[in-house]
């Protein structure tokens, strides 16, 4: 492939139109996308990118849904290994940020202008 996934070189076009991804694209969009695939993880997510300051700390997160401490810990953890986000514990919290080379990247990927 000769465009950068998520490069600006890649024009006014997603390099879904534009190519066909190579294996390797494929393997970390695939990564993406399981992430995001469940409602729980991609609410998550959402809730994190639009949190004040870009950042949200567990216990802002967990009030949001009707699931246990453990199994949100389980779903933030599977989003940070799939390079969505980024944490850091500061004394006894952990705050998450997202990645915006990570949403720049999925932006691209979907992406498509309408030719002029």
């Amino acid at each position: 492939m000769s465009k950068q996934v998520g490069s600006k070189s890649a024009g006014c076009c997603s390099p879904l139109v534009s190519e066909p991804l190579g294996k390797d694209e494929s393997r970390e969009f695939s990564q993406i996308f399981k992430a995001l695939g469940d409602p729980v993880r991609l609410r998550l997510f959402s809730l994190i990118a639009s949190h004040e300051g870009g950042e949200a700390c567990v216990c802002d997160l967990t009030d949001a849904f009707d699931l246990s401490g453990p199994t949100i810990s389980h779903h933030l953890k599977s989003l940070k290994l799939a390079g969505l986000v980024d944490a850091e514990r500061r004394g006894t919290w952990v705050y998450y940020r997202v990645r915006p080379d990570r949403l720049e990247l999925i932006g691209n990927l979907v992406a498509v202008t309408s030719p002029a």
